[in-house]
């Protein structure tokens, strides 16, 4: 295994972190009498695993269901000081409720403390508030390391780019969980922003939210080759030395595998790289339009300026990844959480298109002309049963 320092933290990080949002039974809490018994034990099998391949950062969430309590069975027989354990509690406008939540965290978990505590979706303004307002979750969550039951602070977030930094900028957190992968680069300022705050970077889900990549389409393997679509997209985010660590969302002990590839790779990231980039690239131009890949989101609103608060970013982004990378698979999944995915994935989708004007908000945009043909392409393409957040189905 490869570490990296995680920021201010000090913490040795494994560049891949095991992240604990895949392999446990519900996502509900449950009695512990009602998980069953090969599921705890593959859950087991996955953490020994990790530990074995020397990734000794778990991470999980009180908003994952049953994972907390089912790790509190296997965490406390590991030499304690050996690992690097994160749980996330999201911010709510009572910070009593807050540290209430925290601590069942810490009773399931079986542990005496956490060493990263993010505070778990500071996506909006409101859970910005809720985080750094004076009696807030931050202070609680200051409390809670000077009672030693937290190491250092972090957050994570599906919010814009702009949130991102607003909230890095505070200089009140030690580390950031984010989105950033080769399928969605959007976030590159904010990773810029920690490191001048010389944060922990821990990117969120590279191999779901980036495409899919378990079960990738074949024109993906063809443009990714001699690599996996899988371990192309993990040596794209860690030849970045200001990415500190990807999260493996991992349902078994086989899946760390393919991950593991990736290790012998970075040293030569530089000339394995280049040519599927330019791979990559060069089918975008050839399906969508050179002028189209350059330009496509300049001057779009955003989805709160937008009439019906429809998300053309996403949308059309969505889109683009359907045609130009066959993923369309995966814009299925990420479109009809649009309208379902509250602040996690807000804005609606282009299903009411006859009723909207958008002249208006597309003002500025080169493709103004183009777009609402594209929305309704997408649509087309892309719509399909309605998807919850996985938290709530």
């Amino acid at each position: 295994m490869l570490y990296r320092r995680f920021g201010r933290t000090e913490l040795q990080m494994p560049v891949f972190s095991c992240g604990g949002m895949r392999y446990q039974f519900k996502w509900q809490d449950v009695p512990q009498s009602e998980i069953p018994a090969d599921n705890q034990k593959n859950l087991e099998a996955t953490i020994q695993r990790a530990v074995e391949v020397g990734i000794n950062h778990i991470e999980t969430a009180r908003g994952y269901g049953s994972s907390e309590m089912q790790l509190g069975r296997i965490l406390p027989k590991f030499e304690r000081e050996k690992l690097i354990v994160q749980t996330k509690v999201g911010p709510v406008a009572d910070a009593k409720e807050f540290r209430q939540t925290f601590e069942q965290s810490l009773r399931y978990l079986q542990l005496d403390y956490v060493d990263l505590l993010g505070l778990h979706g500071i996506n909006d303004a409101e859970t910005l508030d809720y985080s750094i307002r004076a009696g807030g979750c931050l202070e609680v969550a200051q409390q809670l390391r000077s009672e030693g039951k937290v190491r250092f602070i972090g957050f994570s977030t599906h919010g814009s780019t702009e949130t991102i930094v607003q909230t890095i900028n505070t200089n009140q957190f030690d580390y950031v969980n984010l989105h950033w992968y080769y399928i969605n680069q959007w976030n590159w300022a904010a990773i810029e922003a920690a490191t001048r705050h010389d944060m922990g970077v821990f990117i969120i889900s590279p191999s779901d939210k980036g495409g899919k990549l378990y079960n990738p389409p074949e024109k993906l393997v063809k443009l990714c080759a001699p690599l996996s679509p899988m371990v192309f997209n993990d040596l794209f985010c860690l030849s970045h030395p200001k990415v500190h660590t990807l999260s493996l969302g991992t349902a078994k002990p086989e899946d760390f595998d393919e991950h593991l590839k990736t290790l012998d790779l970075l040293d030569r990231s530089s000339e394995i790289l280049p040519p599927i980039l330019a791979r990559l690239e060069e089918e975008a131009i050839a399906t969508l339009g050179e002028d189209w890949v350059k330009t496509w989101d300049m001057n779009l609103p955003g989805w709160e300026e937008t009439p019906g608060q429809v998300n053309i970013r996403v949308i059309l982004w969505l889109l683009n990844l359907a045609i130009a990378y066959d993923l369309v698979d995966y814009g299925t999944m990420r479109y009809n959480l649009l309208g379902n995915g509250s602040h996690w994935f807000p804005g609606n989708k282009a299903d009411r298109l006859d009723e909207l004007d958008l002249r208006q908000c597309l003002a500025r945009s080169p493709h103004a002309d183009k777009i609402p043909q594209f929305l309704a392409k997408a649509h087309q393409l892309l719509a399909g049963e309605e998807v919850k957040r996985l938290s709530r189905s």
